[in-house]
């Protein structure tokens, strides 16, 4: 399945605690179906000390499920879902709200 939210994209958080929150995807898991979203979802871990790096109680982004994000519409800066379609012989990413190519 071709992918709706990919790296970089600009989402906003539909459920859950950070509910509102708009952010950057930094990393996509399509085999768990989570993404990490830049300052969204943070936790602390207790990280113990080893050789190559410090321990101590480290803050970090744990992944959210991508049916809880959805992608920032650029046109209006809602949230939008995405769709297909095929422009110049290329697939693109459309905003389904606004009709608007996201990437093309």
């Amino acid at each position: 399945m071709a992918a709706k939210i990919k790296k970089g994209d600009k989402v906003i958080v539909l459920a859950g605690r950070d509910r509102g929150a708009e952010g950057e995807v930094i990393e996509v898991m399509p085999k768990a179906d989570r993404v990490v979203v830049r300052g969204v979802n943070v936790i602390k871990k207790h990280q113990r000390q080893t050789p190559q790096q410090e321990g101590g109680i480290i803050t970090r982004e744990a992944p959210l499920h991508v049916s809880n994000v959805a992608l920032k519409d650029p046109s209006t800066g809602k949230a939008t879902r995405v769709g297909f379609k095929v422009e110049d012989g290329k697939k693109v990413r459309v905003a389904k709200a606004s009709g608007e190519v996201i990437d093309g």
